[in-house]
């Protein structure tokens, strides 16, 4: 947290005037500040004075000698809390709540709690809006109630209490006393309260936050946690300047807290990774003087200090500020809040984690309105419009989408899940799976217009597929409703009330949904633009040309249309006006709605029926629209019981009868009020509750009225019940009245029942006979036995009952008679056989069977066949029940009852039963039948019709002959050949093994493709003269393109090229070339392709081509040198040169030396046109050439013609030559080799003197005798007469012409160039430096380089003396000699470092130059030497020499030591160092020999290594992702050894082996499919072993051929398995293992139970891809098993999860095996992906 001061809000005055307390209010408005003038003044949030007033004593009227020891505002900030010494607390109401950021200048006195002691501290908890907690000098923290203005002691202490501080969740406080005690007391808790601790010392400044701070006179900071222990502490005792702390404040977050003494601000902040709190540098500020009060702005943003001089200073808090975009900025005031400010508008909203998470990252979307910030744990979401602020659990993946369109709540979609999010809610108002997150397909309603306070109406419209419409109660998560369409629905959005459900499908039909009544109305058909009208529940609607509006949605059917002509654009509503503007073209043209209709519709939403009516009755009263709106709002009105609205409705709608029964009803309630007991039961009788109505009137004690009200309705008999329950005296009366009504209206059935119910059952029974009702006279009879038993009463019914056709009551009439003859001929005549089989089998067992053939017969008859069948087996017609369940079409019944038959019997219906199964193509019980019918060829047919060739060719192999087979198949081929149905053919054709037939046919009907496709399968040594046979035949009709596809086939690409050059076709001869033939064919295509079109065309393709270079370089090799000066001149004159050399030397190959001359000459090669005459012994010419062109050459002339006069031995003019050409060492070598010694010495004396002792030892081996003078004692001799007579310069001469090469005694040499030095010296000072340097070199030449280097000093020369020193390899003389001179002394230091290079001594060398030194072991291989010095040096150094010898281990093809350096000298992200990793990574993963877990683990660790120190930006994303991917490869590798020997981890071991082969691209292609296959084979999982072994066999194939070319890669299309793989130079598997191996593929091959296909899992793809490529999704693998995630996840960093599955399986083995490898393996996840050291398992 860092502190910036701003201004000073109140200025210091001479003296003291202490501020005694600050408060800053919550809606951070207003700042509150007392001094000891006992003057609360106002400050807002600017630190502008606007209000102040005076406290008032405790006493009316008394001494103001009190001080104000606190200040604290109530959570709504209308409320000021005072507390005072001289024992009183104030509470002072500043504003109204509605008010609380307005300055109102009234202000009162609401509460004022007297104390017996001195108040010294206060404290108003943020949870508790009328509790405000002080403590007093006498020990006692006491509570003020505000609601019944009393106070209660919450605990006694004894000790005076010094400060007083509250949670951030204002549910507990804790106070510090005077014996260093400090007390926690819980405001919700029951009032536990409790001594926390005892600080050392009287705690002054006391706050808490995260943890409770206490610091004292110690000056000792010290922080516990809510049990009284120490967490943490800071000494600040022997810290300069540091004084008593004298207060605290926390920050709103509660993560820092400011500590304030003399001068001195101390920042505390909370860090929340570590749980630990952190100190901040000390702020001091130079005559502050005592921090006597703080308070902290409750957004965070501003520190109020009061000091002891009375100052009010302002500081801005800030843990950090960034500008987003331009247009906001982001305050961090703490980990966990951040303050937004929009800069252009200057409004400000906070956003704070509630949960004191620290805020990661903060985004602004949707137009620039809506937050979004996220932190470990949760998302944070804000509308910066209405400043609602949202925070819901949640962990970001990156892959939200949010959507921002419905102004309520956000909308995120993550991975196929959809969540709703409520501005200002913290919770998630819910989650649905979907994948619909179309705007047009997703409706949410929150609140709605007609919500009311107690009404929570949140409901979502959404897809779970693209027919199913799902309605969702958000409150609960329930689903209301789920509608299931026939068609894709393409819009759908609910009404604002969210009643009403709109959506349209693909068909352009329009629907309407009820969600209360769950009914759906089709609109309109092909509707193209659809919209609730704003604020209202108006549908607009276009279907073509017509405008559709629905005024009343509770009447579908009642639509208003009229004409447009165009498309409609949108809906707009302002100032009481709708219109539908439309598009038609041109202009923009607006129809105008019935606004009263729609307002209407709003009033009777809003229940404002007065409204609706006014509305109404504007109308015409004689449209649909307004018919149904006057019915809407009666039946509404009636149910709001406003019954005059109602009378209203129905008089408008001209139901008089409604409209009068409402008007007396309004009369009476006029009189009686509208909830008398008449209103409420004529309104019960209205809505037909009649006997509602009927209690209300009893109660009452209205009997005749709730009579008067059944009989007014003629029910006669509820008002003769009423008069029963009150034993009316006029019952009897009522009922002989009502018999005789019942009997004059002729109502005989009622009077029936009146009877009945009285007991007369004749006279019943005569009523019902008379009713014509012998039905019901006949259940009078069966139920009473007495009437029965009377024949006369049986014979008149069951007369009546026959005459009516009631046979069945007739039959029962006479079974309960006991007449049973009579009833079954009456049950047998209504064909009732049910009760006649019944009653046969009691009375007339005999006649069952026949009764129930009749039965079948009668249903048949009926065409119930299906029911007649079982009649007709019981019968044992078993012929009539097949033919029934066949003409019934009940064929699995038919074939039953054939099966249980006899074959006479059965034989008939084969045919028809296997006729049957073909037509539905259930060929196994047709094919049972036709043998059974024995027509095994009509089995055989249908086969082949259906097109199952090889059932068909059992059949036809096991029911007939070969022959016959083969014709019926040829012949049915023939057929579907005619059909045009060639693939049945062709399966045809080859079941009978002819499959020349299909070629034939194939190539008939020039499908080449497929005939191909059969030759390379029957007849593979004719595929290529095939492809050559079909490319000739389509290159002469023209079919260029696909003769091209043939040739290259048969690998003859070459002639496609031909073909397109004799066609001129030059871009396809370019393309063949260059995709078959590679970079050089595509280039002479090029060049031809130029050649052909020559001028500036062709140069313009070879600019285009980039070819121009090349171009040339063919011309001049093909000798079409004109077209390449054509091509130079016009496009790369920079190759002229070129090309008049390469002429010149084409010239000189023909003959044409002077052609070729002027090339040479041309060209700027003079040179070699000399050259070119030397060659030819043109010596004139050449000499001609190089005096003219080349002067430097004039000596190769005299060379030549020298060599040639040798050969001819003409001696003298060679050695002239030579001399001509100063070239006197060849003549001495030419000398030599003619043997010709005594000449070679005599030049070699005169001209190349270091010759002279190799010829001298020539010729004394070879015996010759030597000249006179040789050993030089002549020469001395001469010398010393000369000195004595003292001619010095000719005795100088003398003693120089001893040298090395006359005088075979060095020490001879040596005194004579001694002498002719000291001579020189001395008398001939001029000379004396030429006389040095001559006897110096001789000197030189005998090895005397320490004499030489005096004679140079002797003479001052000593750069040449330092030079002769290190000539002799003096080294130290040398430096001792260049010891004063700093360039010499260089120079030098160069020369010997460069000597030790040569002379290879890096152990001297390093002394010197340390690099040069590490180089220089590099290059002797001297690596442990290096290394070892290396490490001395580290850093850069080492790095550089580790790759160095890590490369060269590569070299020698030791990976695992290459390795082992990088795992032992780290492994830097430098870019130079990335192909050697590669190259390490390839070569191990390649290596044979390489196995095991430690050398994958170390390549893992050190390619995780150089990951941590790749960044996108600095390496880019592809360097960074590629190194990742090597980094994962390796670890697989590891884990996957790791388990293999583990039995618990046998599934995830096959697992890793499979994800493995996503990487076959990096690993040994065989070698992974070998170990995955065996892994499968192990388990048992044959299947999928089968598979993968026998890849791992092709690719051995393709290994040993060297071409993947012939690798079929269909059962791996769908997978994530690369087919482009770097082929290994020889297979990763033994010779004798892959046979074993390819035996087991061979018998595997053989069982028909392997289904040869890869597994798949639960999306239908292989089990191990991550690339759904059927629904285009990519999903992320697991760390631990390589799989894809489709379940549970275990998070970790860095985007990396693991299977919950893999990873509690992985647990659970490290936690119990104690596994080396496995423990190392959790260490490493620990590292890469932050997985815990200390794993538990994932639920």
């Amino acid at each position: 947290m860092q502190l910036r001061h701003l201004q000073t809000v109140v200025p210091a005055v001479e003296g003291t005037n202490k501020v005694t307390a600050m408060a800053w209010s919550p809606n951070n408005v207003k700042l509150a500040v007392v001094t000891v003038d006992r003057v609360v003044i106002l400050f807002d949030e600017n630190g502008d004075k606007q209000d102040k007033f005076s406290t008032k004593p405790a006493e009316s009227g008394g001494p103001k000698t009190y001080v104000v020891k606190g200040l604290a505002w109530s959570p709504d900030s209308c409320k000021l809390a005072v507390a005072q010494t001289d024992k009183i607390v104030f509470v002072y109401k500043l504003a109204q709540p509605e008010r609380a950021a307005e300055w109102d200048k009234k202000k009162s006195i609401c509460n004022k709690f007297l104390q017996t002691s001195p108040v010294t501290c206060l404290a108003w908890p943020a949870a508790h809006q009328n509790t405000v907690v002080y403590g007093l000098v006498d020990g006692k923290v006491r509570m003020g109630n505000l609601k019944n203005n009393r106070s209660q002691s919450l605990y006694p202490t004894g000790s005076p209490c010094l400060a007083i501080a509250a949670s951030p969740d204002g549910q507990n406080i804790v106070s510090s006393h005077a014996d260093g005690k400090l007390y926690r007391y819980s405001l919700e808790d029951n009032g536990r309260q409790g001594i926390l601790c005892k600080h050392p010392v009287p705690v002054y400044a006391l706050a808490w936050g995260e943890t409770i701070m206490a610091a004292g006179s110690d000056m000792r900071v010290v922080f516990y946690n809510e049990n009284g222990r120490v967490v943490q502490h800071f000494e600040h005792g022997e810290e300069e300047g540091e004084s008593d702390p004298t207060t605290a404040v926390v920050s709103p977050s509660g993560q820092s807290i400011v500590v304030g003494s003399c001068d001195r601000l101390r920042v505390y902040n909370y860090n929340i990774r570590r749980s630990k709190w952190d100190a901040s540098p000390p702020k001091t500020i130079e005559n502050l003087y005592t921090v006597s009060a703080l308070a902290w702005k409750p957004d965070g943003s501003r520190l109020a200090v009061g000091n002891l001089c009375g100052a009010v200073e302002l500081f801005e808090c800030c843990l950090k500020r960034t500008l987003y975009k331009g247009k906001f900025d982001f305050t961090y005031v703490g980990p966990s809040q951040v303050i937004v400010t929009k800069l252009a508008t200057g409004s400000r909203i906070v956003l704070k984690s509630h949960y004191n998470y620290e805020i990661e990252k903060i985004n602004v979307l949707g137009n620039d309105q809506y937050l979004v910030g996220h932190t470990n744990e949760t998302l944070l979401i804000g509308d910066l419009a209405t400043c609602r602020l949202s925070e819901v659990p949640w962990r970001f993946s990156g892959n939200e989408k949010f959507y921002f369109e419905n102004p309520m709540c956000a909308l995120i979609f993550n991975a196929g899940e959809l969540t709703v999010v409520e501005y200002g809610n913290n919770e998630i108002l819910g989650s649905v799976r979907t994948e619909h997150m179309n705007p047009h397909v997703l409706s949410i309603c929150i609140g709605g217009r007609t919500s009311t306070p107690t009404e929570d109406n949140k409901k979502m419209a959404y897809l779970i597929d693209a027919r199913t419409v799902v309605l969702m109660d958000l409150t609960n998560g329930s689903t209301i409703a789920t509608i299931e369409h026939d068609a894709k629905v393409d819009w759908l959005e609910l009404n604002e009330t969210g009643r009403k459900l709109m959506f349209r499908d693909k068909r352009r039909r329009l629907f309407l949904f009820d969600i209360a009544t769950e009914e759906q109305h089709a609109l309109l058909s092909f509707c193209s633009y659809v919209q609730w009208v704003p604020n209202s529940d108006v549908i607009v609607a276009q279907n073509r040309n017509n405008l559709c509006v629905w005024y009343s949605v509770d009447h579908p059917e009642r639509v208003t249309s009229f004409e447009i002509k165009g498309d409609v654009e949108d809906i707009e509503r302002v100032d009481g006006r709708t219109e539908v503007l439309v598009d038609e073209g041109v202009n923009q043209v607006a129809y105008t709605l019935d606004e009263g209709l729609i307002e209407f519709g709003t009033a009777v939403e809003d229940g404002d029926y007065v409204r609706a009516v006014a509305f109404l009755e504007t109308l015409d009263t004689s449209s649909p629209e307004s018919k149904a709106m006057w019915s809407t709002l009666a039946q509404l009105s009636l149910n709001a019981e406003e019954l005059v609205v109602a009378e209203r409705c129905y008089a408008a709608l001209g139901n008089v009868a409604k409209a009068s029964y409402l008007h007396r009803v309004n009369e009476e309630a006029r009189t009686n009020g509208s909830q008398s007991f008449q209103v409420r039961a004529k309104m019960a009788a209205l809505n037909q509750h009649f006997k509602l109505a009927e209690t209300i009137y009893l109660e009452q004690g209205a009997v005749d009225q709730a009579m008067s009200m059944y009989q007014t309705l003629h029910q006669w008999d509820q008002a003769i019940a009423v008069a029963e329950s009150r034993n009316l005296p006029e019952l009897h009366d009522m009922r002989n009245n009502y018999m005789t009504w019942l009997i004059e209206t002729g109502q005989e059935e009622q009077a029936g029942k009146v009877k009945e119910s009285e007991g007369d059952l004749h006279g019943a029974l005569g009523f019902y006979m008379k009713a014509g009702l012998p039905g019901r006279a006949a259940n009078l009879v069966m139920q009473h036995p007495e009437l029965a038993q009377a024949q006369d009463v049986v014979s008149r019914v069951s007369s009546a009952l026959m005459n009516a056709s009631l046979y069945e009551t007739a039959g029962q009439l006479f079974e309960r008679a006991q007449l049973t003859s009579r009833a079954l001929e009456a049950y047998k005549k209504g064909n009732v056989y049910g009760r006649a089989v019944e009653l046969c089998r009691v009375a007339f067992p005999n006649e069952v069977v026949t009764l129930e053939e009749q039965w079948g017969d009668y249903l048949v008859a009926q065409k119930q066949l299906d029911s007649a069948i079982p009649h007709f087996i019981e019968a044992g017609r078993m012929e009539k029940a097949i033919e029934a369940a066949i003409n019934a079409r009940q064929w699995t019944k038919a074939a039953q009852i054939v099966d249980m038959q006899e074959e006479a019997v059965a034989r008939p219906y084969y045919k028809v039963l296997a006729e049957h199964f073909a037509s539905v193509r259930d060929f196994s019980n047709a094919k049972k039948y036709y043998i059974k019918n024995r027509t095994p060829k009509a089995a055989i047919e249908m086969y082949v019709a259906a097109g199952k060739w090889d059932e068909a060719h059992k059949l036809s192999n096991k029911y007939m002959q070969k022959e016959d087979v083969a014709d019926m198949y040829l012949d049915k081929a023939g057929e579907l050949e005619g059909q045009h149905k060639y693939k049945e053919a062709e399966k045809l054709y080859i079941s009978v093994d002819e499959p020349d037939f299909a070629i034939n046919m194939y190539k008939r009907i020039r499908q080449y493709d497929d005939m191909v496709r059969l030759i390379k399968q029957y007849h593979p040594d004719l595929l290529k003269d095939t492809h050559m046979h079909l490319a000739s035949e389509l290159q002469e009709e023209g079919q260029l393109a696909q003769a091209e596809t043939h040739f290259v086939e048969a690998d003859d690409w070459r002639s496609a090229v031909n073909m397109y050059r004799g066609a001129d076709m030059w871009d396809d001869a370019y393309r063949v070339a260059k995709a078959h033939g590679g970079q050089n064919a595509a280039q002479q295509v090029a060049y031809l392709w130029a050649k052909s079109l020559g001028g500036d065309s062709a140069v313009k393709l070879l600019v285009k081509l980039d070819m121009v270079s090349v171009a040339i370089d063919f011309a001049c090799d093909q000798s079409a040198f004109d077209f390449a000066f054509e091509l130079a001149r016009s496009a790369a004159k920079e190759r002229l040169s070129d090309v008049h050399l390469k002429h010149a030397m084409h010239l000189e190959d023909e003959g044409m030396f002077k052609e070729a001359e002027e090339e040479f000459v041309r060209a700027g090669k003079p040179k070699e046109a000399v050259l070119m005459y030397v060659h030819a012994q043109d010596w004139d010419s050449a000499q001609r050439v190089a005096e003219g062109h080349d002067p430097d050459s004039i000596s190769d002339v005299l060379v030549g013609q020298a060599r040639v006069a040798f050969q001819n031995r003409d001696f003298a003019a060679a050695e002239t030559f030579l001399l001509r050409a100063d070239r006197p060492e060849l003549a001495v070598r030419y000398y030599k080799e003619a043997d010709m010694l005594q000449d070679a010495l005599r030049l070699a004396t005169e001209y190349v003197p270091s010759k002279v002792p190799e010829i001298k030892a020539l010729i004394a081996k070879k015996g010759t005798p030597m000249p006179p003078g040789t050993h030089g004692d002549d020469v001395m001799e001469r010398a010393r007469m000369l000195e004595a007579s003292g001619q010095h310069a000719k005795a100088v001469e003398e003693y120089l012409k001893v040298t090395p090469e006359s005088v075979r005694d060095d020490d001879v040499v040596e005194e004579a160039c001694e002498k002719a030095a000291e001579l020189a010296t001395k008398f001939i000072p001029a000379k004396a430096a030429d006389v040095v340097t001559t006897a110096c070199r001789s000197l030189v030449t005998i090895g005397r380089y320490g004499v030489a280097a005096d004679l140079f000093l002797g003479i001052d020369m000593l750069r040449e003396a330092v030079e002769t020193c290190m000539a002799g390899n003096l080294w130290d003389r040398a430096k001792n000699l260049a010891d004063g001179d700093d360039d010499l002394a260089a120079y030098v230091q160069e020369r010997y470092e460069e000597h030790l290079k040569e002379t290879g001594d890096p152990t001297r060398l390093v002394e010197v130059n340390v690099i040069a030194a590490l180089d220089m072991y590099a290059q002797q291989r001297q690596w442990e030497r290096c290394m070892a010095e290396a490490e001395k040096h580290g850093g850069q150094v080492l790095n550089k020499y580790a790759a160095l010898y890590a490369a060269d281990l590569l070299d020698q093809g030791d990976v695992v030591h290459a390795l082992g350096v990088f795992k032992q000298h780290g492994a830097p992200s430098t870019p130079n160092n990335f192909n050697l990793y590669r190259k390490l990574t390839l070569d191990v993963l390649n290596a044979p020999h390489v196995s095991g877990y430690g050398v994958y683990a170390d390549l893992r660790d050190v390619l995780a290594g150089v990951c941590t120190g790749l960044s996108a930006p600095q390496h880019g994303q592809g360097v960074v992702d590629e190194f990742d991917r090597l980094t994962r490869i390796c670890h697989y590798m590891a884990l996957k050894n790791a388990c293999k020997d583990v039995g618990e981890l046998a599934d995830l071991f096959t697992k890793l082996n499979v994800a493995l082969l996503r990487y076959t691209d990096t690993v040994p292609a065989d070698r992974a499919f070998y170990e995955a296959g065996m892994a499968f084979k192990d388990q048992g999982r044959d299947n999928m072993a089968f598979m993968l072994l026998n890849r791992f066999l092709d690719l051995s194939e393709a290994i040993e051929e060297g071409d993947l070319d012939g690798l079929d890669n269909t059962d791996f299309v769908d997978t994530d398995i690369p087919f482009e793989i770097p082929l290994p130079d020889a297979p990763s598997i033994a010779e004798d293992e892959r046979e074993e191996i390819k035996d087991w593929v061979l018998a595997v091959s053989m069982d028909q139970q392997i289904d040869q296909v890869l597994e798949k899992d639960e999306r239908g793809v292989f089990i191990g891809t991550l690339v759904d490529k059927m629904h285009n999704k990519t999903y992320q693998p697991c760390v631990i098993s390589g799989f894809p995630i489709l379940g549970a996840a275990v998070d970790m960093d860095d985007g990396k999860v693991a299977s919950r599955e893999d990873w509690n399986k992985f647990v659970m083995a490290v936690k119990t095996l104690h596994n080396d490898d496995l423990s190392d393996v959790l260490r490493f996840l620990n590292t890469w992906c932050g997985a815990p050291a200390n794993p538990s398992y994932a639920f």
